[in-house]
């Protein structure tokens, strides 16, 4: 069961009701057997607090240079309003490290997120999450010690030697840094074809974590791989649910995981849209199913979809297969297009809402007060080895 905050007010998109499972995808309700331990440890002011937007502008100017607002693209409107640089994940590590002056670096994003950018700011600086329930299930799908088994795996089958990990910037610190110690590399949505074509001139097999799709769609889509030459592996099952056999003949070793998000589209989904919008584009993530993708007319990374619906010819009518925070805050930016969500369900990303308001005028209004709430430190051994495999991607050519 969940525990429901109260359905007044609840700006919902058109057709969804306030029931308690739409409430949690909305960020706006609780699940304390799947939460256990993150309740926040402040008083958070009340949602329906109609001077939240004045105490946050407030805060913000009262801390000055001294704090950096981070925002991602799945973010709320109420909360991006307040960022200082939008983006996706590593653009926004990115970002923080580039600004060394800045002591506070306030991270409305998920947990992996705000690691990376503790990874790769100074020590002076003070990476700061205002919700600590925001994580990511997809980065949740690989935890250190089923990586090491699956490493054992591959040691057992005689190809640990030649296979090299490539995880997905979606990833714990825990995972980046196993990474850096077997020597591979990070990469994004955008350029993961680089560091797999990176990775093949290593070696002769590359281990993709944690989001199957991703890795099989840029190798079969964008490298010639063949489905065969794909298998994937299961950390629930015994020795990952596959043969020694297998994973000799494969080439791309998948992770079995995924993002809740993007994993919902489906072929249905596609067909739907094509047969109510005559004409219309299909644009969606690569972390959408290989089904999915290879029925669309168009597959990028956030950055990719921001600038093609940029670009785009003004009545031309887009399908967007990635997180609807985005493709609501699109389709205002561009009132001469007609942009719908690919799906007709409700999709936000459930963790990233956790960040609302409330949470980031409890973290401002502490800092004012000369206290660092939920701050997200990596310990430094896991930090010199993730940082490793980071500085890699960032040296692909």
């Amino acid at each position: 069961m969940c525990d429901v905050t109260a359905t007044n007010d609840l700006d919902l998109p058109p057709g969804v009701e306030a029931t308690p499972l739409a409430l949690l995808l909305l960020g706006r309700g609780s699940d304390p057997y799947s939460e256990r331990g993150v309740e926040c440890p402040g008083d958070l002011p009340s949602p329906a607090d109609p001077t939240l937007v004045a105490r946050a502008r407030a805060a913000k100017e009262k801390l000055g240079d001294s704090v950096f607002i981070l925002g991602h693209h799945y973010q709320r409107d109420e909360v991006i309003q307040f960022a200082d640089v939008t983006g996706d994940s590593f653009k926004l590590a990115r970002e923080a490290a580039a600004r060394p002056d800045a002591p506070y670096i306030v991270f409305c994003g998920v947990h992996f997120m705000a690691e990376s950018a503790d990874i790769l700011t100074a020590e002076h600086q003070q990476v700061i999450l205002p919700d600590l329930a925001a994580g990511c299930s997809m980065a949740d799908m690989a935890t250190y010690d089923q990586v090491e088994e699956c490493w054992d795996v591959l040691a057992d089958a005689g190809v640990a030697d030649v296979t090299v990990p490539v995880s997905y910037m979606n990833s714990s610190a825990d995972i980046k840094a196993f990474t850096g110690r077997h020597n591979g590399t990070i990469c994004t949505s955008s350029n993961a074809k680089r560091a797999l074509e990176w990775a093949f001139e290593q070696g002769e097999k590359v281990l993709f974590m944690p989001d199957q799709h991703l890795g099989r769609n840029t190798a079969v889509l964008e490298m010639g791989f063949s489905l065969d030459d794909c298998v994937v592996y299961n950390p629930h099952k015994p020795n990952g649910g596959v043969t020694a056999e297998q994973l000799r003949a494969a080439k791309m070793i998948l992770w079995r995981g995924h993002c809740s998000v993007h994993g919902r589209f489906d072929l249905a989904s596609v067909e739907d849209v094509r047969n109510r919008i005559p004409g219309v584009n299909v644009l969606v993530h690569p972390e959408c199913r290989h089904e999915v993708v290879t029925a669309a007319d168009y597959v990028g990374s956030t950055e990719y979809i921001i600038k093609a619906l940029d670009a785009a010819e003004p009545g031309s009518a887009w399908a967007i297969g990635t997180e609807l925070n985005l493709v609501r805050r699109l389709a205002k930016a561009h009132p001469d297009k007609q942009i719908v969500f690919l799906d007709k369900t409700v999709c936000f990303c459930s963790t990233m809402n956790r960040i609302d308001l409330p949470h980031l005028v409890w973290a401002l209004e502490s800092l004012v007060d000369g206290t660092v709430v939920n701050r997200i430190q990596v310990d430094a051994d896991t930090e010199k080895y993730a940082k490793q495999a980071l500085d890699q991607m960032l040296a692909l050519p």
